[in-house]
């Protein structure tokens, strides 16, 4: 019977996940033919992540549009010819009992791309950046039909999760942040105009899309003229208004800043959205031990518990946070016999060039 809160399961609009560990978006710059489409390395690389048993694999920033790109070798979702390959590693996902949603994205005024590049106003994230061209109302409308046929595609893909990137000075971030958005026009000025653009995207969205939906933030601007904490509840609320299941909370980007990280250092933003908005949050930032995501989850400071780098130093991260939990998980098949001796019952059979610190583990 498990007892920890990291692996018990979570459950929103007709899905179940396993457990409380998401695999965070993560850009991996790897659509080598620069046409947005998956390739091997796309399906190795979630694929693994899935046979470790990772609850919920979300696929990296996906644009829906060209220009939309953070980098021209990023994973695309503007047109249909990108379906079947992001079938293949939602079909392979699912046969390991994980969860898997996808990032959609547009980069805004952080694009790296050739040609022109979109933003709420024309002012450039740093002066080694393009100058961006300010959005009329026609670019505006575009984006947000681009938005909703990437929902579409997601959905015919079969993924089980959408997430929207409002986060780290993209797009949807821009427009929000009075720090990037100098529009003086319905899409300006004060915040509810601010929302306006996620407001309309989450419109069309929702026509088509009737699955869990999150969107990821940035909960602080480290910026004293950035958005505070008061609009991050606002545009929270407002979200769950209109549908959304939970807000992926991360930080920074909107402009170039000095932050000081540290072990949870975002921990707070999720912790302080979901008991001032009365939404599910997700937790990410140098989350990298069992004890530290279960304290998260037991103390009710997040949802889910949203893992980046760490699970790509360890696919199996999983496996070692149900070994320091106590915890019995369920492997691959084929991995059967290696997993059952290091879980609970084959404790004493962990060896030391396997997991460091084993002793430890088997005084708790």
């Amino acid at each position: 019977m498990k007892m920890s809160k990291l692996f018990s399961t979570y459950k929103l609009k007709g899905i179940t996940l396993k457990n409380r560990i998401v695999m965070s978006p993560m850009c991996m710059y790897s659509s080598k033919e620069k046409d947005g489409k998956v390739n091997e390395f796309h399906r190795f690389h979630y694929i693994s992540r899935a046979m470790g048993q990772a609850g919920l694999i979300i696929l990296e920033s996906t644009a829906i549009n060209p220009q939309g790109r953070i980098s021209e070798l990023d994973l695309g979702i503007w047109k249909d010819d990108h379906i079947a390959g992001l079938t293949t590693i939602v079909d392979a996902v699912h046969k390991f009992n994980s969860k898997i949603g996808i990032q959609l994205a547009h980069a805004g005024r952080k694009a790296d791309v050739e040609g022109p590049i979109f933003a709420p106003s024309s002012i450039p994230y740093k002066d080694t950046m393009k100058t961006p061209k300010e959005m009329s109302n026609a670019d505006i409308k575009t984006t947000i039909e681009e938005f909703k046929e990437g929902a579409k595609r997601a959905k015919e893909a079969g993924f089980d999760v959408i997430e929207l990137h409002g986060a780290h000075g993209y797009l949807i971030n821009a427009f929000l942040s009075p720090l990037s958005n100098k529009r003086t026009d319905e899409y300006g000025g004060t915040r509810e105009n601010r929302y306006r653009f996620l407001r309309e995207i989450l419109d069309e969205i929702i026509t088509v899309w009737s699955g869990p939906l999150f969107v990821r933030i940035s909960a602080s601007e480290y910026h004293p003229e950035g958005n505070k904490m008061d609009d991050f509840i606002y545009f929270a609320k407002q979200m769950k208004e209109q549908g959304v299941d939970l807000i992926d909370c991360s930080s920074g980007a909107v402009v170039p800043a000095k932050i000081e990280v540290f072990p949870g250092y975002q921990v707070p933003l999720a912790e302080k959205i979901k008991e001032l908005a009365k939404i599910d949050t997700g937790a990410v930032g140098l989350i990298t031990y069992a004890s530290q995501a279960e304290e998260i989850l037991k103390n009710q400071r997040a949802d889910l518990v949203f893992l980046a780098r760490e699970l790509l130093r360890d696919p199996y991260w999983p496996l070692r946070a149900a070994i320091e939990l106590g915890e019995s998980i369920e492997g691959p098949k084929s991995y059967e016999k290696a997993w059952s001796e290091v879980l609970p019952k084959g404790l004493n059979r962990v060896s030391e060039k396997w997991y460091p610190g084993k002793e430890s583990l088997i005084q708790r």
